[in-house]
């Protein structure tokens, strides 16, 4: 950690001055880092729901070595530059934990400041694998990786959907083209015909060219790899030309706002997803919670985030401190209750045995989950 020589010497150096001062507790600032505007602001707000639970709860228990929890919102609108900015203003703010980014693109930059900076990071939702390939050690996320989701999407595409002519689609985001890019690995080593393969850009809303595209090629499947609003214009404008095809995505396209986008066009959309752990018998009382505040604790997001926030405070909890470098190894060699379960991380900062799982989507925003 670049600045852990500098920062212990400011730490003695407000010490010194503070002389004979009686010692007082402060704060334990945890940022929110993640889309509050712009188009996936959906996947934001299940982040800061979920997050902003955990630390009410954790404080209601006591808070943490007697100190309280604090939650400070950060808005990077899922934009790279802006999450670099983002990152550098929780530096300049003095926040030491961060729950977030949301969107990998955001994700991966943001963690440079926060390795050099020495800033504790945990990810509720990015999902794509580089993230971790780095070497540092101030990353975790408790979410899984494409590189399991998108061979798990196209396992059950090959083995039960059994397509004659796929196109894999996606938005040109690191997100988005890295797990469409697992799919259509996955598709082609099982002797799936993928006859497209092309990106769309993010934020377009007229898709007549791809449609006719898959008009034209006689695509029976299509896999989109990227977020809800982009696929939400092209499910819909696919079912006015009457195309009969079938539709699958990832988590960044389980959104409920799919179907206010397609309509019914979004009945039987394939989505794979984080497990619904808000059905899990031993957090009933945790979705009661979120239900009081007219809050939704089904979003893909919400359970994950609150579980960035529990592991953040049980490893200051039981390391008895708030050096990121200490709670870093602490992290990589404890175990975390959380509403997902018992947690645990490998050497990059990756959960162990994550499973994402599959559902039907439905046009009234439900789900079903496809056994």
């Amino acid at each position: 950690m670049k600045n852990s020589f500098a920062k212990k010497v400011l730490g003695l150096s407000a010490l010194l001055v503070a002389g004979s001062a009686p010692w007082v507790h402060a704060d334990i600032k945890i940022a929110i880092a993640g889309p509050q505007t712009g188009d996936v602001a959906q996947y934001g707000d299940m982040q800061v729901i979920g997050a902003e639970m955990a630390v009410e709860q954790i404080n209601a228990a006591g808070g943490v070595n007697g100190e309280k929890l604090v939650a400070v919102r950060y808005d990077d609108a899922c934009e790279p530059k802006r999450a670099v900015a983002v990152a550098n203003k929780i530096v300049n703010d003095g926040v030491q934990f961060v729950v977030g980014h949301l969107c990998s693109s955001s994700t991966q930059p943001a963690s440079d400041v926060y390795e050099d900076e020495g800033i504790l990071s945990i990810t509720p939702a990015s999902t794509n694998p580089t993230i971790t390939e780095r070497g540092y050690t101030m990353i975790f996320r408790t979410i899984g990786l494409d590189s399991h989701q998108g061979p798990t999407a196209a396992k059950f595409i090959a083995d039960k959907i059994k397509p004659s002519r796929v196109a894999v689609i996606h938005d040109k985001q690191q997100y988005g083209e890295g797990i469409a890019t697992a799919v259509k690995q996955t598709l082609e080593g099982k002797g799936v015909n993928v006859v497209l393969f092309e990106g769309v850009n993010k934020g377009d809303k007229d898709f007549s060219p791809l449609v006719a595209k898959l008009q034209k090629q006689k695509i029976d499947f299509v896999y989109y790899g990227g977020y809800h609003p982009e696929l939400g214009q092209l499910l819909r404008q696919t079912a006015e030309k009457k195309l009969d095809i079938k539709f699958m995505g990832p988590e960044g396209v389980g959104n409920k706002d799919i179907s206010q986008i397609a309509g019914k066009a979004s009945e039987g959309l394939i989505v794979t997803l984080p497990p619904a752990f808000d059905l899990r018998p031993e957090n009933k009382g945790l979705v009661e919670a979120f239900k009081a505040k007219d809050q939704d604790p089904s979003g893909a997001f919400v359970m994950t985030s609150y579980a960035a926030v529990k592991v953040i405070a049980q490893a200051i909890g039981g390391a008895k401190t708030q050096d990121t470098e200490v709670l870093q190894e602490y992290i990589r060699n404890n175990s975390f209750d959380t509403p997902m379960g018992t947690i645990a991380f490998d050497e990059k900062g990756d959960l162990k045995g994550f499973d994402f799982e599959i559902y039907n989507w439905h046009a009234d925003g439900s789900k079903t989950v496809i056994n």
